[in-house]
């Protein structure tokens, strides 16, 4: 059940790109508050901007204008390094094609954040125990990327992705590489962590697994066009 603590601020927000002689408005005036502990699908046809709002959500880019506060702080104008340490604090990120690091095994994978953050080296082993047990991977935990099956990376890649102990998870298509019984697996364990308190938005093409969030926010040309929760419309214009 979401709070009534705004996480997320977008404020007219607005992100073009060009390619070549065209311009590419991937997102135009979007608007939207999204609670501590919302479970949120981005759903739309490709090349609505989803994938630019999620990157954007995950400090990984940023707009053209307009303003985004995350956890009450305005990230928009920050500097990159300041960027950096808030993905650090706050955001999770789990990508279709996980992401992982080839020559790194599994339990590296998951300490490379922790390395990245400071955290001292007994902390490293115990969180990183820890995740590789609850996610398990006790007997996967010094094999390589390629020597695990997809669920098997996936559920790496979420381990790396939480072992901060961020408050947003972001997640673009994570089933998207995956048979039905595994991507059911993964949902899974994204909803629970969602139900431990953690605020999941997840961008799919699934109608399956967006009907499973308690709230759907649909996407068309870079604009937000419905957001629904419980069957109920809210109101998108902020």
């Amino acid at each position: 059940m979401a709070s009534a603590e705004a996480l997320i601020r977008l404020m007219h927000i607005h992100r073009t790109f060009y390619l070549g002689d065209s311009k590419v408005n991937a997102l135009r005036d979007v608007n939207l508050t999204i609670n501590q502990g919302e479970y949120i699908a981005v759903m739309g046809p490709s090349g609505s901007g989803k994938s630019t709002l999620l990157n954007l959500l995950g400090l990984l880019d940023r707009p053209d204008s307009g303003i985004y506060h995350l956890a009450g702080r305005d990230v928009t104008t920050l500097a990159p390094d300041e960027q950096a340490q808030v993905r650090s604090e706050h955001i999770g990120f789990i990508f279709q094609s996980f992401h992982l690091v080839p020559r790194l095994t599994a339990a590296a994978n998951i300490e490379l954040p922790l390395i990245l953050a400071g955290i001292n080296p007994d902390e490293r082993v115990q969180r990183v125990k820890q995740a590789i047990h609850e996610y398990g991977l006790d007997d996967r935990a010094q094999h390589r990327p390629n020597e695990l099956s997809g669920g098997q990376r996936q559920r790496v890649a979420i381990a790396r992705a939480t072992v901060m102990r961020p408050t947003l998870l972001l997640a673009d298509e994570p089933t998207g590489n995956l048979d039905k019984v595994t991507g059911e697996e993964v949902i899974h364990l994204l909803e629970t962590l969602n139900q431990q308190g953690v605020t999941l938005i997840v961008v799919t093409h699934d109608q399956a697994i967006g009907a499973r969030a308690h709230r759907q926010i649909t996407m068309d040309d870079g604009a937000v066009v419905t957001d629904t929760i419980n069957n109920s419309e809210l109101n998108i214009t902020g």
